[in-house]
């Protein structure tokens, strides 16, 4: 499964990298073999200099094979949070687009 991690408006972040890559392999690792690709885009909506409630966004995107992507996002005041957030929605959609595949 390849992870490709994008940031806008804040720097890149190993520890979160980090935080991020594990979060994808406990919520949706088992289905790797039939996901294509994971983008992850991090944003803070503000801008580096402002803060806000709920100015940090993480969206991602999965790409079974053979199937339309999945989008989940989270907003919140914390990366690590919106991160953790966005990989649980995630891992419920993931899981019910294959038990549903799987019944045809």
């Amino acid at each position: 499964m390849q992870v490709q991690i994008n940031y806008a408006g804040t720097s890149a972040s190993d520890a979160l990298n980090a935080h991020i890559e594990a979060e994808l392999e406990h919520a949706i690792g088992r289905f790797s073999d039939r996901i294509t690709r994971v983008e992850v885009h991090v944003r803070d909506q503000n801008g580096p200099n402002k803060s806000g409630p709920r100015d940090k966004r993480c969206l991602i995107e999965v790409r079974p094979a053979h199937a339309d992507p999945i989008v989940v996002e989270h907003e919140g005041e914390d990366y690590h949070l919106v991160a953790s957030e966005a990989a649980h929605k995630l891992e419920r959609v993931v899981r019910k687009h294959f038990e549903k595949r799987s019944e045809h």
